[in-house]
């Protein structure tokens, strides 16, 4: 690797953390007047059909049509379970709390992988590490789970909305990893971004969105950041990092994905962030470097890691 492409790589990295850290406080600017499951699937048809736009220019296609079946399947997964769960969440929860409690999906990748057979057995370093992690998110969400009235009610929903994203992000995952294929990286992220986006235009129609919808130019332009720097931009960067630095660095953008998260809530939005929460964000954030600690031998299971995106 030349000294210009690790300049470049680390540029790409440090855009990964900005951009990644940043939808969280978009979608929650977006959802001032736009219903979560149609502005999420603008966003992602957009990015999608941007993709295949570029891709017809250069003369590539997308993935044959027996791929579809499972571009369908992560679309579900990864984009209307993971990302269209934690839009909704953010109806309910602060931006910057929703980003912490996303930071913690590892534990669900690890207990899913855990029983498998093909998986990574539970260690007790492991185990301590989901133990700390789950004392962190309880702490984190407690005193709102416990107070009483609709806010209350609508925070344990968004909490388990969360959750929800998380086991989503997890299964697509596992069925990326395991089933992965040596088409365009580009053409099947555009399949996998169309798939998803019609789907969660789908249920915003079925429950009725479009009478909610409205377009205001604060709305429209951080839903329009959202779908290009925010989906394509974020991707492209985490792609050209990750092919030329360790993936040791580059994972550390789940850690300060969360703290731009949390500032500008904190600034642009009046979200509460106190000595609690920043003590039970960092044993979430403790317990998730526990989990990822590197291992002594190598994992039985190979392949390009995935990473959440919001």
């Amino acid at each position: 690797m030349t000294a210009r492409q690790h300049r470049l790589a680390i540029g790409a990295w440090i855009a990964v953390c900005l951009i990644w850290g940043t939808t969280y406080f978009a979608i929650r600017i977006t959802l001032e007047s736009l219903p979560p499951w149609l502005m999420s699937g603008f966003r992602w048809t957009t990015a999608g059909s941007i993709i295949t736009l570029y891709l017809w220019s250069r003369g590539e296609r997308l993935p044959a049509l027996s791929w579809w079946r499972g571009a369908a399947f992560l679309g579900f997964t990864l984009l209307v379970l993971g990302n269209g769960g934690v839009v909704w969440a953010e109806q309910f929860v602060p931006s910057g709390l929703a980003a912490v409690i996303v930071a913690a999906s590892p534990f669900w990748m690890t207990g899913y992988e855990a029983f498998r057979s093909d998986g990574e057995p539970l260690t007790g370093r492991i185990a301590a590490g989901l133990i700390v992690g789950l004392l962190g998110i309880v702490l984190l969400v407690w005193p709102d789970l416990t107070s009483a009235g609709a806010g209350a009610r609508g925070f344990l929903a968004g909490v388990i909305s969360l959750q929800i994203a998380c086991i989503g992000w997890t299964i697509g995952s596992s069925y990326s990893r395991r089933h992965a294929r040596e088409e365009n990286v580009l053409s099947t992220t555009a399949a996998q971004m169309l798939a998803g986006g019609v789907m969660m235009l789908a249920i915003g129609t079925a429950t009725g969105e479009w009478r909610a919808l409205h377009f205001v130019p604060r709305t429209t332009t951080a839903l329009v950041y959202l779908a290009t720097i925010g989906a394509i931009g974020g991707f492209v960067a985490y792609t050209y990092a990750l092919r030329h630095l360790p993936i040791s660095l580059v994972s550390l953008y789940a850690y300060i994905n969360p703290v731009i998260a949390v500032a500008l809530g904190a600034a642009f939005l009046g979200e509460p962030f106190d000595v609690r929460m920043a003590f039970a964000a960092a044993l979430v954030f403790l317990g998730v470097a526990i989990v990822k600690a590197p291992r002594r031998t190598p994992a039985r299971t190979a392949g390009k890691p995935r990473t959440q995106t919001a």
